[in-house]
């Protein structure tokens, strides 16, 4: 220690002498001797520095970042580290760290050097490292663009968790962006299937694609694991029950209401679900599950309310209104007591349990013997049960009518074949009233066999076939002279499931409807496909902006569940060649698109994928073509109709329309806030800058400053210019400083001679060397006939983040301070800068 004291004596005086290289060569034989003095070792570098040993400096400067990185000392590594960058190149690893110095003082500064930390790892290979990086950057900007970034490196090393969160974030932010998340979360799942948030996601969007065989096949781990998540149950509900897999799903239904018992509906749409189905027992067993329930907890009368929902409007068997009948009866709900045992009346009837009926009946008279319809009723059952039997329940109704023995003026013939017709043609009606098509079919093709030909005669019968779908077959007979040539049959009358064309037409109002409703071109072109794609019943539809001859600047497909989407080459090449058809031949139909010689130039792009036949229909922009619609059908050949062109032509040209109102609202939202000459935003978008800047800095827990940039004295320069001349100094200006400010900066027209300037992430001591920077740049515009620039005068405020002020008032104090700090500064005089703190008014005053 003697030695080196002696040496930096000796160092010392040389240096009092002037002598500086002797100098450096005494501080750095003390460095060699005694290596961990960062203080002589940063005399050494600084000297160095100075006499321009630039990789001797950089080496020692190195060292000591290395060193006071590592003990925390950030200022001095910080500093150390800038100066290093002068005299030579850091080392990935420096960079890396001083990006994790940087990140509590400057988030935007750190977030540049991680990237450049980044590019430099991967140049080396480094995966590991270049991962660790992006993990900062996404703690500090968690774009989608950084999380794909995340994902793939992390698939690259084989760290499947780490690649399924990123891919999971990446759908989700693609989700709410109103793209398909599907893709992403299928790669998630399979980097990661075991993580419960993945399969989440990825199973509930299968669900909405519509495949649900395999949502459920991704859901069930997770629903039927010994302590599932709730959501992870309720998601496999939902997917059963759209497969139709409804008992399956009723104990996680059952499971999840009895954690939340708030709201039966989910039950009551299961039990509706399972009548459907014609799962009456299973939906009978949860209907009394559902009543003990609601009984112990008090709320029976919300279970008889949602019962008779849903008896009302779905079809229920026997036993089920049976149960009711009961529910009703203790319920004291007399109306619906006896219409449900009407309903059980027209059952058991149809079925052919008279007596059962009758009891039915019976009860219902003894409630309501006024109820219409008893007397049909009645008679239904004339013949049916036992006189005695009859006449007790026809002695209800003495009251009300008079009992009698109907009339008829058709006698029954020997066989009694009109009584059974009657009954069979009557339960046919019950069974196709309750949605029994089955049991109406039976009725009605005993009618057929027993009773040929009937229907001729019968425009009731006719009515009952055409009902239930039912056509009547008959072979040939040979005809017989002798007799009169019978009445010819009318011919069966086959109704098609709709009329397409008046459907297509009034589809046409609906979908422009949806596609003007978007604010944005992308927006237009993503409804267009999926509304288009489904009602077409296509594989694909697909839309590009584009004109003959040129790629498409905007392109979007919808892809029909369990079709392979095109990659984006395909596209771009179909769409290309598609145009310059459509341009020259309006719409163009192929329907068969594996032989069509106009396709042949793109055949290697899109022979991978299927494509049967296809119509694409121009977009036409008055005269011009501006890009093309089509609709392609995959696996096989489709012919397409007239009318599918007209209809598509009607909305394609809605389609470029809405393209258009998208654009021009787009442009007028940019000009109305922006002056198209400096590039400056205008006065009246200050507060909502200064409100959307507070509020992101509240939530980031970062700063921001405002500075308001004076040039000369606003009367003295339009009275010795006029106002039209210092309008376009300011506006050269405006140009020069949006040149040279951070993308995260906003440049505002305050007023005639003021500019404003918004800093992000930065203090109002960082704001003063933003003044020097700029004081250059802006010296390069002068006056007329002047070689010297415009006086700077510039006040300064730090906006106040307290996390108990409202944003509001942090903006209006905000404001204020700034115009004090400007008034302050221009008091002091021209090229003055003055930086107002917000507890006092005793800034520092810089004079240039």
């Amino acid at each position: 220690m003697a030695d080196i004291s002696r040496r930096l004596e000796r160092a010392e005086k040389f240096l009092q002498k002037g002598r500086q290289d002797a100098a450096l060569e005494e501080f750095l034989a003390a460095v060699n001797e005694d290596p961990g003095n960062d203080r002589v070792r940063q005399t050494a570098a600084d000297l160095c520095l100075a006499l321009g040993h630039g990789s001797e400096a950089a080496n020692h400067l190195s060292t000591l970042f290395d060193h006071q990185a590592g003990a925390g000392d950030i200022a001095k590594a910080v500093a150390n580290y800038k100066k290093l960058t002068r005299a030579g190149r850091p080392s990935i690893d420096q960079v890396f760290k001083y990006g994790q110095l940087l990140e509590g003082s400057n988030r935007a500064e750190s977030l540049n050097t991680y990237r450049s930390a980044l590019q430099g790892f991967e140049t080396q290979g480094r995966k590991q490292e270049a991962l660790a990086v992006v993990r900062r950057i996404i703690a500090l900007d968690p774009s989608e663009e950084n999380y794909k970034r995340q994902g793939e490196l992390a698939a690259q090393m084989g760290d499947g968790k780490t690649a399924a969160i990123s891919f999971l974030q990446v759908g989700r932010s693609t989700a709410t962006s109103g793209d398909n998340p599907l893709p992403w979360y299928q790669r998630a799942h399979q980097m990661d299937s075991r993580n419960a948030d993945v399969a989440l996601a990825y199973g509930q969007a299968l669900h909405a694609a519509g495949e649900l065989q395999q949502a459920i096949m991704v859901l069930e781990p997770f629903a039927t694991a010994d302590r599932p998540r709730v959501e992870d149950r309720d998601a496999y509900a939902k997917a059963l029950i759209a497969a139709r897999r409804l008992v399956e799903a009723e104990p996680f239904v059952w499971e999840l209401f009895v954690l939340d018992p708030r709201d039966s509906g989910e039950v009551g749409k299961l039990i509706a679900a399972l009548l459907d189905d014609d799962h009456q027992a299973y939906a009978l067993e949860l209907t009394q599950k559902l009543q003990a329930h609601q009984t112990k907890a008090g709320k029976q009368r919300e279970f008889v309310a949602l019962m008779k929902d849903v008896t009302d409007q779905h079809r229920s068997g026997i036993d089920l209104l049976e149960h009711m009948v009961g529910v009703y009866n203790t319920s004291n709900r007399e109306a619906d007591y006896c219409s449900t045992l009407l309903k059980l009346f027209e059952l058991y009837y149809a079925n052919g349990n008279f007596l059962k009926a009758a009891d039915c009946l019976d009860r219902a008279a003894e409630v309501d013997a006024y109820e219409p319809g008893h007397q049909r009723r009645l008679e239904m059952l004339r013949g049916k049960i036992d006189s005695s039997h009859y006449n007790a329940i026809a002695g209800r109704f003495s009251s009300v009518w008079r009992t009698e023995e109907p009339e008829t003026d058709m006698p029954e013939s020997p066989e009694g074949e009109p009584t059974v017709l009657e009954d069979l043609m009557l339960q046919a009606e019950i069974f196709l009233q309750y949605s029994m098509r089955a049991k109406a079919l039976e009725r009605l093709e005993r009618i057929h066999k027993l009773f040929p030909h009937e229907e001729d005669k019968s425009e009731k019968l006719r009515g009952l076939f055409l009902s239930a779908g039912f056509t009547p077959h008959y072979k040939p007979e040979a005809p017989k002279p002798a007799k009169a040539a019978p009445v010819p049959a009318p011919a069966p009358v086959h109704l098609p499931e709709h009329d397409s064309t008046v459907d297509n037409f009034a589809r046409v109002t609906e979908i422009t409807r949806n596609i003007y409703r978007q604010g944005s071109v992308k927006g237009v072109l993503f409804t267009s496909v999926n509304e288009i794609g489904r009602h077409w019943g296509a594989s694909r539809c697909l839309a590009g902006l584009c004109t003959p001859g040129k790629p498409p600047s905007a392109s979007m497909e919808y892809v029909s569940p369990g079709t392979k989407p095109c990659d984006i080459m395909a596209q771009v090449k179909l769409v290309m060649t598609l145009v310059d058809l459509a341009a020259v031949h309006g719409p163009v139909k192929i329907l068969n698109v594996p032989k069509a010689q106009e396709l042949e130039p793109i055949r290697e792009h899109i022979q991978d994928f299927d494509i049967e036949s296809i119509l694409a229909v121009p977009l036409m922009d008055g005269e011009e073509c501006a890009g093309v619609l089509v609709l392609e059908q995959c696996g096989t050949s489709r012919n397409w109709r007239p009318t599918d062109e007209v209809v598509l032509k009607t909305i394609s040209d809605q389609m470029i329309l809405a393209v258009n109102n998208a654009r021009l609202r787009s442009l007028v939202k940019t000009l109305a806030v922006t002056d198209e000459r400096s590039g400056l935003l205008k006065r009246s978008s200050y507060l909502d800058v200064l409100m959307s800047e507070v509020k992101r800095c509240q939530e980031q827990k970062s700063t921001c400053s405002v500075m308001l940039m004076h040039f000369g004295k606003t009367s003295s320069l339009v009275k010795e210019y006029g106002e039209p001349v210092v309008d376009s100094i300011i506006q050269q200006l405006g140009q020069v400083i949006n040149g040279h400010i951070r993308q995260n900066d906003v440049a505002i027209r305050y007023d005639l001679t003021t500019i404003a300037l918004l800093l992000a992430d930065t203090p109002d001591k960082n704001a003063s060397f933003v003044v020097d920077k700029l004081r250059k740049v802006v010296a390069t515009v002068h006056p007329p006939g002047k070689v010297t620039p415009l006086p700077l005068t510039v006040g300064i405020a730090e906006a106040v983040m307290q996390p108990n002020f409202d944003s509001v008032d942090i903006v209006c104090e905000l404001i204020n301070r700034a115009e004090s700090a400007l008034e302050l500064a221009k008091a002091e005089g021209v090229n003055t800068v003055k930086a107002l703190a917000p507890a006092a008014i005793d800034a520092a005053a810089v004079s240039a």
